[in-house]
């Protein structure tokens, strides 16, 4: 049995509808997808597919299923259940869907192949059937649909998959108990059991791992990394991520609708000071919304820097004085209220005072949905390799809210620039647009460009055969993963 201890329960395991990395965990455990990430790579290699192609359109895309794939029922997966698991996903047209913008229809040829039809050219749409939202269910799940659901309710506790391991308990903000699938059409997996616990301390967490209570423990802070480090029984992972920490600001709430207010707050803050303070150097500032380490990423790009006086003076252009906002955060990420505090103190050097409001992670993602707040921290990991999951996630004004633009920005200029971006083959063509993109988005200052975090979680010496995927974070490769005691 694998112990794994985190902070917080996640919202749902329903692969048509979670949008967490901590719902990850269980849907990439459970549930396989047409092709998955190779090893440590961003390159895709078949999965439940065994072959794929595309036309000469670029926009039908063909794949022969491999066989002996079965879900947990026994149920062979077929074609059916791959175009079911599709059109059950776009009619829920939750947060998931989006990957799937100019998917038009999913075709059965014949029980071993189906087919995808795009309205237009789409360059990621092959990374995209590695998502999580691309995950295969089991048709039956149906069976258990109740007021035109589409079995969402039951999936958010449940699994159907033809994964490794398949939910068999879930005590909500205590424990989730994954089991091995016996069908599962891969070797059989050295852990029996996966148990997943909610841990809300981090030192209670950090004090089961010493103690061998816990094998794995999630959202450590960089101070008790460091102190975990000189435990031989333990191994620390910090590995260079394409994980980011930013925050929303309410584009359309004054007065941060006025860009020379978020300017101000921009350069108010000392970046230098969160990332070698808060971080202990983990970290490196953002420069643009595409990371450092994936494609269309400037390393030349504009970054705001710590200047207390040019703040000042763009508050002053704008006319406003007595400004009073409020960062609403949770405890989702350990370094979100440091960073509040920080931010707290650098905006008082500038006349801004801010409150610190801590909620439920479930309740902060909802207030940013709906824009229901001024500042609101946020953490985003690219689910496939293409700055795509970056530009038109925050960029387009189309995605307002839960989908991704959470700082409900809108300027025509640059949603024409990442949607002609999305619908084009051509990169050396894409990866212009997206830098002019960036260019003019960091001009306005929608979100406040924070930093690239290393992937910092540790484990117990005994647990081996983890596989870091920067495309993954907080899944883990469970179904080849093992212990030596």
């Amino acid at each position: 049995m694998l112990v794994l201890s985190r902070a917080e329960d996640a919202p749902t395991a329903d692969p048509g509808v979670e949008i967490s990395n901590s719902g990850y965990t269980f849907i990439y455990a459970a549930y396989e997808h047409l092709v998955a990430y190779k090893g440590a790579t961003t390159e895709v290699v078949p999965e439940l597919a065994e072959s794929w192609s595309v036309d000469d359109t670029n926009t039908v895309w063909t794949f022969k299923l491999a066989q002996g794939h079965k879900f947990d029922d026994g149920t062979p997966v077929d074609a059916a259940a791959v175009k079911f698991s599709f059109d059950r996903a776009m009619k829920l047209k939750a947060g998931p869907s989006d990957a799937f913008p100019v998917l038009k229809e999913v075709q059965v040829v014949d029980p071993g192949t189906v087919k995808f039809i795009l309205s237009s050219q789409f360059a990621p749409f092959l990374s995209t059937m590695a998502v999580s939202g691309a995950a295969i269910i089991n048709p039956k799940v149906m069976e258990h649909e109740k007021d035109g659901d589409m079995a969402k309710a039951w999936l958010a506790e449940h699994t159907a998959g033809s994964g490794a391991y398949k939910i068999t308990s879930w005590e909500r903000n205590q424990s989730v108990v994954l089991d091995r699938n016996e069908h599962y059409a891969g070797s059989t997996p050295a852990l029996k059991q996966i148990v997943v616990r909610t841990v809300g301390e981090i030192s209670a967490r950090r004090l089961q791992l010493v103690n061998g209570d816990a094998d794995i423990i999630e959202q450590v802070p960089v101070d008790q990394a460091a102190a975990l480090k000189g435990d031989p029984n333990i191994v620390v992972e910090s590995n260079p991520s394409l994980y980011v920490n930013y925050v929303y600001m309410n584009n359309k709430r004054p007065p941060l609708d006025d860009a020379r207010v978020r300017q101000a707050i921009s350069y108010a803050v000392d970046y230098k000071g969160i990332v070698d303070g808060i971080m202990q150097g983990q970290a490196e500032q953002m420069r643009g919304a595409v990371p450092d380490g994936m494609w269309a990423h400037d390393p030349n790009g504009f970054q705001y820097s710590y200047d207390v006086e040019k703040a000042k003076a763009l508050l002053k252009e704008a006319g406003k004085s007595d400004i009073h906002l409020t960062y609403t955060f949770s405890q989702a990420d350990t370094a979100w209220e440091p960073v509040g505090l920080a931010l707290q103190a650098n905006l008082a050097d500038i006349g801004i005072k801010l409150d610190l409001q801590a909620v439920a992670d479930t309740t902060k993602r909802e207030m940013a949905a709906s824009g229901n707040y001024d500042l609101a921290p946020g953490a985003w990991t690219p689910d496939f390799a293409d700055p795509y999951m970056f530009m038109n996630y925050w960029f387009d004004p189309d995605r307002m809210g839960g989908p991704g633009n959470r700082a409900f920005y809108n300027n025509p200029k640059v949603a024409g620039l990442v949607r002609e971006a999305a619908s084009i083959i051509d990169q050396p063509k894409r990866e212009q647009l997206y830098l002019e993109a960036q260019k003019l988005s960091t001009q306005d200052a929608p979100y406040l460009y924070l930093m690239q975090k290393n992937d910092i979680f540790a484990r117990r010496a005994v647990v081996k055969g983890y596989v870091y995927n920067p495309m993954l974070i907080q899944v883990y490769n469970f179904a080849t993963m093992s212990k030596s005691e």
